[in-house]
């Protein structure tokens, strides 16, 4: 149903862009988030949006990372610029989807690894 990649291996001070593709028989959006687990870590929340709300974010990537939503495609984005050696995780996306009017549940990706490393 999610679909993640974009992640990679890059250098402190450049960027990447996650990409999630929700497929399937999509009624509506309710939100969309990503989540980043950093090795040994829980999973934690990085940014969420939703077609009512402006996007919130965590307070370690305000100012770096946008998260956006191309809804003609179903598809969330994460840019993530000035990458730090502490963004190091594995970053899922989230959705609470629906699938018929008033019916919603929650669906997860399956983990893009995203590393800073010099």
């Amino acid at each position: 149903q999610l679909q993640a990649s974009g992640g990679g291996l890059v250098q402190p001070g450049e960027s990447l862009r996650l990409s999630c593709a929700a497929s399937g028989r999509i009624f509506s959006i309710g939100t969309m988030a990503w989540y980043c687990q950093p090795p040994g870590e829980q999973r934690e929340l990085v940014a969420i949006i939703s077609s009512r709300r402006k996007p919130n974010y965590a307070d370690s990537v305000k100012g770096r990372f946008t998260i956006s939503i191309d809804n003609a495609n179903n598809t969330l984005y994460l840019q993530m610029n000035s990458l730090r050696p502490e963004d190091t995780a594995v970053y899922y996306c989230n959705a609470i989807l629906a699938d018929r009017p008033g019916i919603f549940n929650n669906y997860w990706g399956q983990g893009t690894q995203v590393t800073v490393s010099s």
